[in-house]
């Protein structure tokens, strides 16, 4: 029997990221080392991995909470449970579990969750803890919607011959594409739910899930332009519309969320207890939080909104001559809110001056390529300097960044290298000051150079690599367009560099062990390289060597990986099998109107009569056994009788 001490494990960190992978491992390891028997589930951006089976919850001695989150605890009812923070996982893992099993509490007593109501008190968590859960929900939708706008935007225009100028021209095609015109609108959709979802998960990390309904329905309210009564979209094609934003998701999901805990903490009639959480809470707090959103926040959005499209619009007349005021306006207002409502409403004022010019053009019979396209071009030039800035600075400056941040800057070039401006939200969220003034100098620097090198942005990504997936013309070609965006990224990063401040603690600590190591794997790198012209013989043989393992475990894990899948499959047929077993019998019961228990007892003497026969056979065998025993003779005895009669 195994007296193991068993131990389950839930890690997640506020990005879901890094730390929750490292303080899975530091457990694991230090668990195995003690002589505890361990299985750790984590809760990173990807979702749940390595989820912890329901026999596994109750042979369990205690649970362990490493969380900066908000966990579901449900499942643990009636079990030992510690809760603590990332970092306490990663750094002192031995401690972590010696207090887990002096100190834990059963689940469901004071200061524990108990179905959708906590008890007590309970570790109080910082806002930026809340965004952080926010933002971890947020940004996959982010990426997946980005990239299908890129992808639709590069079929958005095609070059073919105008009648009505003569001449060859682009004319913009997207909407008789169906496929390209479907992506645009889903990722639309996508870009549309990022805020409701970023505003419902901030509150649901505040107040759990009574805060989600309610902060996922005012965070739909608070960026639609028509319950704001904004409307100054672009044109039928246009997906782009300027609601609050990720600003507006950030006031809605902290009010709805401590609106929803002021709630929690009421003395309700114990009658209606049951119905509290699930019912009345949501309803309330629903109610209070789309009338506040439509009649106190949305109108002054709106204003907003209207008002910057009209001084846009003013300046825009006002500075017809030189496009460079115009282009320094609307890329502080592109790096300001990073997708919010100052973000919106530029990009959306480039586009409708473009179509406007456009029509001017044609109405004159100029051809398509003298649209106004400062405004829209400035935009798309410093849309992707933040998130590509903030990549660029975590590499620049790695003592200034936490781990977690380190590898959300390789998130935020996967976004920022297709022209997604909200890559750069996380930095903003834990250090707005900085960071955002940063991105507006990069903006503000790619946007003025491109004005003035008279780039013209028609379609495509942008970002660096719209030189060769759009269409965008200027002198110089490609560099009039790179250039002056490289350098904007250089700018933000240097800037946010040196602004930033050191890390200190743990993170530091992390910071040096992962300078090490890399430190190492270069002074590898470099005798292997030097090995390797003094003995290339041996690197050979390593080489291979580790080839040999490396296709070794390749194949090994292959094998498993169709094992199992084969295994699922079968499983699979075989509970369909039963399920037609199972339906052939109440099909049987209908046409022969016999019950269950008659089929039962049929079946029953079915296997009474082939255990008779069963039996009659072994029967008979025995007789025929006893038959050659009784009448026949051995060879051996034969041989001994002859032997006597010689004698």
């Amino acid at each position: 029997m195994d007296k193991k001490k068993k131990i389950v494990a839930i890690t997640a960190c506020a990005a879901g990221i890094a730390h929750t992978y490292m303080a899975a491992d530091s457990l694991k390891n230090k668990a195995e080392e003690l002589g505890y028997s361990i299985h750790v589930e984590t809760q990173g951006t990807i979702g749940i991995e390595n989820e912890i089976p329901t026999e596994k919850i109750v042979e369990a001695d205690v649970v362990i909470i490493a969380s900066d989150v908000k966990i579901d605890l449900s499942r643990f009812n009636g079990k030992k449970v510690f809760s603590a923070n990332v970092k306490s996982a990663i750094k002192d893992p031995d401690k972590l579990i010696k207090d887990a099993f002096n100190y834990s509490e059963i689940q469901g007593g004071k200061g524990t969750k108990k179905g959708f109501v906590t008890l007590g008190k309970t570790k109080k968590q910082g806002i930026l803890s809340h965004l952080m859960t926010g933002i971890s929900w947020m940004l996959p939708l982010t990426i997946a919607s980005g990239l299908l706008m890129a992808v639709a935007n590069l079929c958005a225009f095609q070059t073919e011959y105008v009648d009505n100028i003569g001449d060859y021209g682009e004319n913009w095609v997207l909407g008789q594409r169906e496929f390209p015109n479907f992506l645009m609108q889903v990722g639309g959709l996508g870009f549309k739910l990022m805020i409701p979802i970023f505003a419902g998960f901030v509150a649901y990390s505040i107040a759990d899930r009574p805060g989600l309904a309610p902060a996922l329905i005012a965070g739909w309210i608070i960026n639609d332009n028509n319950m704001l009564g904004i409307s100054v979209k672009a044109s039928e094609q246009s997906v782009i519309e300027p609601g609050a934003g990720f600003i507006g998701a950030i006031v809605v999901g902290l009010l709805t969320g401590y609106l929803v805990k002021i709630l929690k903490s009421i003395h309700w009639p114990k009658f209606l207890n049951p119905i509290v959480p699930i019912m009345i809470i949501p309803i309330i707090a629903t109610v209070v939080m789309a009338s506040l959103v439509k009649f106190l926040i949305g109108p002054p959005i709106a204003s907003l909104v209207l008002s910057m499209f009209d001084g846009l619009s003013d300046l825009e007349k006002k500075f017809t001559g030189t496009g460079i005021v115009i282009a320094i306006v609307v890329s502080i207002m592109i790096a300001f809110d990073l997708g919010g409502p100052f973000n919106k409403t530029a990009l959306v004022f480039g586009t409708v001056v473009f179509y406007q010019t456009l029509a001017d053009a044609m109405s004159q019979g100029l051809g398509y390529w003298d649209a106004n396209f400062v405004p829209g071009t400035a935009t798309q030039a410093a849309i992707s300097v933040p998130p590509l800035g903030m990549w660029l600075s975590t590499i620049l400056f790695k003592n200034k960044y936490t781990k977690n941040e380190r590898v959300m800057g390789k998130a935020a070039f996967g976004t920022g290298i297709v022209g997604i401006t909200e890559g750069a939200i996380p930095f903003a969220a834990s250090d707005p000051i900085r960071i955002i003034f940063a991105n507006i100098c990069g903006s503000v620097v790619a946007a003025v150079g491109v004005t003035l090198w008279n780039v013209q942005f028609a379609a495509g990504l942008g970002s660096p690599i719209g030189a060769f997936l759009g269409y965008i013309r200027g002198p110089m070609w490609p560099l009039s367009w790179i250039l002056p965006i490289v350098l904007g990224i250089v700018v933000t990063a240097l800037t946010a560099g040196f602004l930033k401040k050191k890390i200190v603690g743990e993170e530091y600590e992390l910071y040096l062990k992962e300078k090490s190591e890399t430190k190492k794997k270069r002074m590898l790198l470099r005798l292997n390289i030097k090995m390797f012209f003094r003995k290339p013989k041996l690197i050979i043989k390593k080489i291979l060597k580790s080839q040999s393992l490396y296709w070794k475990r390749f194949w090994k894990n292959w094998c498993a990986y169709w094992k199992n899948a084969i295994i699922i499959l079968l499983s699979f047929f075989i509970n369909i099998y039963k399920n037609f077993k199972t339906l052939f019998i109440l099909f049987k019961k209908i046409f022969t109107k016999k019950t269950i228990q008659e089929i039962e007892e049929i079946k029953l003497k079915k296997a009474k009569r082939k255990l008779l026969l069963a039996e009659n056979k072994q029967k008979l065998k025995d007789q025929k056994e006893t038959f050659k025993k009784n009448y026949y003779i051995t060879l051996e005895e034969l041989e001994n009788k002859v032997n006597e009669r010689k004698k």
